[in-house]
């Protein structure tokens, strides 16, 4: 009896901690209608369900950007539209991915479960890219997001990605100084506290990788709240300097 009470307790953790697919059906269904600038494109990732992403396909591109958003939400939520859509105006296709999502009441810790197949997600975006014949391909990404591209990052084995833009990143980088790309470090001066408190070890980090830096950016939350055109200036001015060429 005692065995099948952990085995319950167990399953009940598990069950707690992975993706909420209906949950992501949900946004699917409420924002795919009305999106304008892009197409849905649903990807699978090994075994794992089908998940959404929305595709913005540009004419002699300068390069590919897969999108990351952050905690519970969605690839088109607010400032992950206004990246998607402002650097696909820049010139760069892009890719916003459903990364998986938990319950709306899911503390941050709670997703480090979901970081595995967050990385298959990438992989499998990577891969889709790839098919449509992009080579030079970065990624950008914003909050939880950013955790989830740094382990994908840390974990991965195939070629490096051109460039990485981590916003709002919480903690240090799980690769330490071994990037073998340029790396963006950008948050706001009134940041959530944990990206606050680890950036100058951040700072201290990129020092290493060539290319890379770090930029705070003045008068600025979280989520860049009335500094949309400022950040998407910020991506696109790093993603030109670091892709050109390539």
């Amino acid at each position: 009896m005692r065995t099948l009470t952990l085995l319950v307790l167990l399953l009940a953790s598990f069950a707690a901690h992975a993706a909420d697919y209906a949950r992501e059906k949900k946004w699917a269904d409420e924002i795919t209608p009305g999106i304008v600038t892009g197409d849905p494109v649903y990807l699978e990732a090994g075994s794992e369900h089908k998940f959404l992403t929305l595709f913005t396909a540009v004419p002699k591109a300068k390069g590919a950007v897969i999108v990351v958003h952050g905690m519970g939400v969605h690839p088109d939520w607010n400032l992950i539209g206004v990246l998607r859509n402002g650097l696909a105006d820049a010139g760069y296709t892009t890719l916003s991915v459903q990364m998986p999502v938990l319950a709306n009441d899911a503390k941050p810790e709670a997703y480090a479960p979901t970081f595995p197949e967050a990385a298959k997600r990438l992989a499998a975006a990577v891969d889709f890219l790839n098919a449509k014949g992009y080579r030079n391909i970065a990624f950008v990404s914003h909050s939880m997001g950013s955790r989830m591209t740094d382990y994908y990052l840390a974990h991965c084995s195939r070629a490096c990605p051109s460039a990485w833009v981590a916003i709002g990143l919480s903690g240090n980088y799980t690769r330490g100084k071994t990037f073998a790309f340029p790396v963006l470090d950008l948050y706001g001066q009134n940041d959530l506290p944990p990206v606050l408190k680890a950036a100058k070890a951040r700072a201290e980090t990129l020092k290493a990788v060539p290319g890379a830096k770090q930029i705070m950016a003045p008068r600025t939350d979280h989520f860049f709240n009335n500094k949309e055109v400022e950040l998407v200036n910020y991506v696109k001015d790093f993603l030109d300097q670091s892709m050109a060429g390539k």
